[in-house]
């Protein structure tokens, strides 16, 4: 094992550098991972730009700490574990691993109700110090992760995806999506396109994709899409009402993190319709929630993380049946961090950017 390894480390807001790090030393219970692929998430982007100052409160805490390494969809090969922690999660070395990227406290009033995904510390890897991130040549999964296995026989990007893929199966899953309903998503980046799999995979009547590139609608036809609606160019109220006798969307998937799509979602939606929101947004949304109660009576959902969906998500990724190679378009080294964040700021150049340590 070598001493020292390759990471990005976090020195503020724009000010990530890669550097020479030692290679961190398992405890009790724990495993030491050579990373493999680490995904590149727009939350990513967001606490790079110092995400705090997004919500118009400089006092807000930021995301990333300083001295952290940044990354938390990542896949790697485990390398070092002790017994205790090859019992527990039921791997050996040499296994091919992700990790959910919260690490609970079990302790508290969320962990102790079933509910860890909302564990009240909310220690997440990349973004603490406690918990350094995958943007590296090794790291630490503690004694209180979530692990799985996933097969050798797919590309590390595309097992890196689970972590995106399990946060849209959750969505869906808030939607409690029925048979006869119709399905709109917006936005088809990763999230989205993961919501339109997992929505598909409900057999509703129809599942609307919405975005503004053609490239990416096309994808999403290969991800389940029924219908497309190029948002730039085309009414998506107009083929809503035509595929519902005018009544509207029985859910609506919110995936772009922008202002416009929640105003559009709550248009778009019948009455006692459902909305979810995954989104991180950049900026406040304000929207007349007379349109939630008075008008409609709409179910609004929110939803956080993955949890439960890992397993499904990895099963999904290695059955083949998604166009994962349409959908990791980057896979760049890691001392090209800054050109990986910079593609996913483009938006529109990428799908998923990984980076490979």
């Amino acid at each position: 094992m070598p001493k020292m390894m390759r990471a990005v480390v976090v020195h503020g807001p724009e000010k990530y550098v890669l550097e020479e790090i030692p290679v961190p030393t398992p405890g009790p219970g724990e495993a030491l991972v050579k990373v493999e692929a680490v995904g590149i998430c727009a939350s990513d982007l967001k606490a790079y730009h110092g995400a705090a100052k997004f919500w118009g409160d400089e006092n807000r805490p930021a995301w990333t700490e300083t001295e952290v390494v940044p990354g938390h969809e990542f896949v790697g090969t485990i390398v070092e574990l002790d017994d205790e922690a090859a019992a527990r999660w039921k791997v050996s070395v040499g296994d091919r691993v992700v990790s959910e990227q919260i690490v609970p406290c079990w302790q508290c009033r969320y962990c102790l109700r079933g509910q860890y995904w909302m564990c009240a510390p909310h220690v997440m890897y990349g973004f603490k110090r406690k918990t350094p991130g995958g943007m590296a040549e090794y790291m630490i999964f503690p004694a209180e992760a979530l692990v799985y296995k996933v097969s050798k026989d797919i590309p590390p990007a595309h097992a890196a995806f689970a972590e995106p893929l399990s946060c849209s199966l959750h969505a869906v899953e808030r939607a409690n999506i029925h048979l006869e309903d119709v399905v709109v998503v917006a936005g088809c980046g990763p999230i989205g396109l993961g919501m339109i799999a997992g929505a598909a995979a409900k057999s509703p009547a129809a599942v609307i994709a919405l975005d503004m590139s053609d490239a990416k609608l096309e994808l999403a036809k290969e991800c389940g899409a029924t219908h497309t609606v190029n948002i730039g160019r085309e009414d998506a109220d107009e083929l809503v009402r035509s595929l519902t006798d005018g009544y509207g969307a029985d859910v609506y998937l919110e995936g772009t993190g922008h202002p416009s799509a929640v105003l559009q979602g709550l248009r778009l939606l019948r009455k006692l319709g459902t909305f979810v929101e995954y989104s991180v947004f950049k900026d406040p949304v304000s929207v007349d929630w007379s349109i939630i109660s008075d008008d409609k009576e709409l179910d609004v959902l929110g939803a956080h993380l993955g949890p439960h969906c890992w397993p499904a998500a990895i099963r999904m990724i290695e059955s083949g049946k998604l166009p994962m190679d349409k959908i990791c378009t980057h896979q760049l080294p890691l001392e090209n961090f800054q050109d990986g964040l910079d593609l996913v700021a483009a938006g529109d150049k990428s799908v998923k950017v990984s980076l490979i340590p």
